[in-house]
């Protein structure tokens, strides 16, 4: 007896709800936060939308725009040459399939986060996850659920910098060492809009996510959203972005898919 074909048993599963299709993307419009460096260095901008025709005499039957946006604007995916220790790795269009739908873990520090914007992830914090909910996945992806989606309509609460300082949670800098270097994870996804704590900067080393993941030849995705309709462990985590040659990162459409009783 031949076994079932797992395609078309997804595809049952879809079309009768027993699989929802989580979006895990934000809106990316003129309006969408980006990251803000100290002002030596120089900035990425944000989206721009330019008119190129609208059912108009510059083409009587058809609208399209251009448009003038950065790598990592909006919920976007970092590729290992972002950063200096990565400089040799991947770039977006050499990322392989397999890395781009993969399974997903949430851990939920919303709470802490709410109570703490500078609320950093430990490798303890890890081990009590595994604790209860069995070890990461081989070739999965850690997912960081703050509740820092719920900001993303207002830069200024997002980005959260009035004290002159960025503040957002993230890893501290051995929990990002061990992603790196010891867990089996490819990646890790947070809902903030960089992949490190706002104040990780003044981290030894500075940025120690991007620094030692990326260095690593892993992956990030930041400006996630609605990672409170994830369960702990299950998830199916489906990221695409541009293949874009030589590209540093993508503007991406992420889901994941997850099972409903």
């Amino acid at each position: 007896m031949m076994a079932r074909n797992p395609v078309a048993s997804l595809v049952e599963a879809l079309a009768g709800g027993a699989v929802e299709i989580i979006d895990l993307t934000q809106p990316l419009s003129e309006r969408t936060p980006v990251i803000q460096l100290p002002e030596q260095f120089a900035q990425t901008p944000a989206l721009k939308v330019h008119e190129i025709s609208r059912y108009d005499d510059r083409g009587p039957a058809w609208a399209w725009n251009w448009l003038e946006i950065g790598e990592h604007t909006g919920t976007h995916f970092d590729a290992p040459i972002h950063w200096i220790t990565g400089r040799e790795g991947l770039d977006v269009a050499q990322v392989p399939p397999r890395h781009l739908i993969a399974p997903a873990v949430v851990i939920d520090k919303s709470a802490e986060s709410t109570e703490d914007p500078d609320y950093l992830l430990t490798v303890e914090d890890i081990r009590a996850f595994e604790d209860e909910h069995g070890p990461l996945p081989d070739g999965g992806w850690l997912l960081l659920h703050t509740g820092w989606d719920a900001r993303a309509h207002d830069a200024q609460a997002f980005l959260n910098a009035g004290s002159g300082q960025p503040q957002s949670p993230g890893f501290d800098a051995e929990c990002a060492r061990w992603l790196a270097e010891e867990s089996p994870l490819v990646g890790v996804g947070v809902e903030t809009v960089g992949v490190d704590a706002g104040a990780a900067g003044g981290f030894d080393p500075p940025f120690p996510v991007h620094y030692h993941l990326l260095g690593a030849g892993k992956y990030g995705v930041t400006q996630l959203a609605n990672l409170a309709s994830l369960p702990p462990t299950g998830a199916l985590l489906v990221i695409a972005p541009l293949k874009l040659t030589g590209g540093t990162g993508s503007p991406i459409r992420a889901f994941a898919l997850v099972a409903r009783d």
